[in-house]
């Protein structure tokens, strides 16, 4: 996964969401971002809110080092990840492909 980022806010990569999902899960590749698929519907930042905790679950942190910095209101968002190497959130994330 080239998609992944150090910056100054941890480590950044591009995610592809689509909410309403039947299940939570990490869908592998959607070009450039990571595709994942949530419960949650996209109303009032419900599906946001939904996507950092489910995102720190997958990566073992607590959800205030999960941010989103970029696309609030779209499907294609940023996030960053406080606290973690990019090798451990690499690790993490390709564990929990579907």
């Amino acid at each position: 996964m080239g998609m992944l980022h150090e910056s100054e806010r941890g480590v950044t990569f591009a995610v592809h969401v689509t909410p309403r999902a039947r299940k939570d899960e990490i869908g592998g590749a959607h070009g450039d971002a990571i595709k994942v698929r949530i419960t949650a519907p996209p109303v009032e930042g419900a599906a946001n809110a939904h996507l950092i905790k489910f995102l720190a679950e997958v990566l073992g942190v607590p959800a205030r080092q999960v941010t989103i910095v970029a696309g609030e209101t779209s499907r294609r968002k940023v996030v960053a990840v406080a606290g973690l190497s990019l090798e451990a959130v690499r690790e993490r994330l390709v564990r929990d492909v579907v």
